[in-house]
């Protein structure tokens, strides 16, 4: 018996990082089958250029390309806000296929709010003036996703439940913590300066959603979080907000989802060789 799915008018989701180790693309799947949504913002870092192998593309990947794609098909209005993981496609912002929309930035109006959205690397001082320590550290960032999914296994085994390595790296190191709450700051200050009611954001991987003030009023400050460690997105139906965690959905805990191998190995090819060139145009 198929569950009901949940009729969302708007989701927004970023760093789902395609391509990469650390994605979870069969959750990320499972949810999307989950719900019925009017409006899909994928808000940067969405396929994962910069770390792309194309030795690696497993079929989970490729059948959450298919199911957004299929989305677009039936027509259901879905932005692609470029980030920097995917700077590759800032090039073509303005680019329409049918309700599909390619954009750096959106502003839209959801009700009687008007959102301001964009991924969020424009903030961060690392990426405008050491790229390369950027991508080093988003290497570095992967293979302690490797090595904490290692340590879950062993933990889990040994009845400790799971851990987040990086999120106690993050919580125990000042200048990290530091840098998060600036980045919320700038975005929220740039928000309220120019009027606007939300300020959404992804970039930092830290799901969030409170009210800001500062000496010329106030903003509702959100991030979408990341499909890579903390499985989360922004919903809004009927004006109202909140944060999705997909590891506190009882219902999507209980739903696997059959990948057949053959059913895209051709598509999940040619998908990758387009990748493998966008990758390759980025190193040059």
């Amino acid at each position: 018996m198929k569950s009901k799915k949940r009729d969302i008018d708007l989701v927004v989701l970023s760093d789902i990082h395609l391509g990469t180790y650390g994605c979870h693309a069969k959750e990320l799947l499972i949810y999307l089958k989950s719900i019925n949504p009017k409006k899909v913002v994928l808000n940067g870092d969405i396929i994962d250029i910069w770390q792309f192998n194309k030795h690696y593309w497993p079929t989970s990947h490729m059948l959450v390309v298919k199911y957004l794609l299929g989305l677009v098909a039936k027509g259901v209005k879905v932005y692609y806000i470029t980030g920097n993981h995917d700077e590759m496609l800032r090039k073509f912002s303005g680019f329409k296929m049918g309700s599909l929309e390619i954009v750096n930035k959106l502003i839209l109006q959801q009700g009687k709010s008007k959102l301001w959205i964009f991924h969020g690397d424009v903030f961060d001082v690392t990426m405008q003036n050491a790229k390369w320590l950027a991508k080093l550290g988003s290497i570095g960032y992967d293979a302690s996703i490797l090595i904490n999914r290692v340590a879950n296994f062993i933990s889990q085994k040994l009845g400790y439940g799971k851990i987040s390595l990086s999120k106690k790296i993050k919580n125990s190191v000042k200048s990290a913590v530091k840098f998060i709450n600036s980045f919320e700051r700038t975005a929220a200050d740039i928000g309220i300066s120019n009027g606007y009611q939300y300020v959404i954001c992804g970039h930092i991987h830290q799901p969030e959603m409170r009210e800001m003030n500062n000496e010329d009023g106030s903003i509702i400050y959100m991030n979408s979080g990341d499909w890579i460690e903390n499985l989360t997105s922004l919903e809004c139906t009927n004006e109202q907000w909140s944060i999705y965690k997909y590891h506190e959905d009882l219902f999507s805990n209980k739903v696997t989802v059959s990948i057949n191998e053959n059913e895209t190995l051709n598509s999940k090819q040619l998908f990758a060789n387009l990748v493998s060139e966008f990758a390759m145009m980025n190193r040059a």
